[in-house]
């Protein structure tokens, strides 16, 4: 019910109370189910951790948290890798924000963390944009090894892929090998890019390096996942929300 929504968003510290804002809500909430009995974060429409300008709502895991969790993850900020990553990336986003690409993001928070040697992770779809992206980093003071998905040339059906997959390619995407390869060659921060959604997350844990995105592989928006959720209420509605 749209009026029980809009009331549990005044509960939480939004007012609306003229007719035409009110249908707007009804509108953005068009897709919104609130049968998930567990909310958090992704159900805020204050988000008072940001500036501390509004009110927390009831749920909010800031003042509803085991305080030994969050000790446990301030702690870990002390270690040396953690730290002075926190302090690069920090110095990064305030000295370079909306100046900067990913790019000379990701060049940026290298030289302030002192690696040298930089792994590509690479889907050989993306190999073109791979190797442009090697010679930037190359051309900027870095050394550069890279690794592509389907190294080994393994088959698919040898770690139980159905054989139906074989029609788009036999041969298998190794991202554990991937990760193995990079380790082996001693670098320092490996780039993911456009690695298959799973693939890249086998290729995290299997990382000893830290690991940033370069490119999140989404074939039918060219790379461009968030395209899809800006238009999750216009030409991407009927996909996301099909009729149940």
């Amino acid at each position: 019910n749209i009026n029980i929504k809009i009331l549990l968003l005044e509960i939480r510290g939004i007012s609306i109370k003229k007719d035409n804002i009110r249908s707007k809500v009804k509108f953005f909430l068009g897709g919104f189910s609130m049968e998930k009995k567990e909310l958090s974060c992704i159900d805020c429409f204050v988000t008072n951790c940001n500036h501390q300008d509004k009110e927390y709502p009831d749920f909010c895991l800031t003042t509803n948290m085991d305080e030994d969790v969050l000790n446990e993850a301030m702690e870990l900020y002390k270690e040396d890798e953690n730290r002075r990553s926190m302090i690069a990336a920090g110095e990064v986003e305030h000295d370079h924000y909306c100046q900067y690409t990913r790019v000379e993001e990701i060049m940026a928070y290298a030289r302030k963390m002192g690696m040298k040697k930089l792994g590509i992770a690479t889907c050989v779809g993306l190999i073109s944009e791979s190797r442009k992206l090697a010679s930037i980093l190359r051309y900027n003071g870095f050394e550069v090894y890279g690794v592509a998905c389907k190294v080994g040339t393994q088959k698919k059906v040898d770690v139980g892929i159905p054989e139906r997959c074989n029609e788009i390619g036999e041969n298998m995407c190794n991202p554990i090998l991937q990760a193995k390869l990079l380790n082996e060659a001693g670098t320092e921060l490996n780039i993911v890019m456009g690695l298959c959604v799973g693939h890249d997350s086998l290729f995290y844990k299997y990382s000893d390096a830290l690991v940033t995105t370069g490119v999140t592989k989404d074939r039918v928006t060219g790379h461009n996942p968030v395209a899809a959720i800006y238009g999750a209420d216009f030409y991407f509605k009927k996909r996301f929300f099909p009729p149940k």
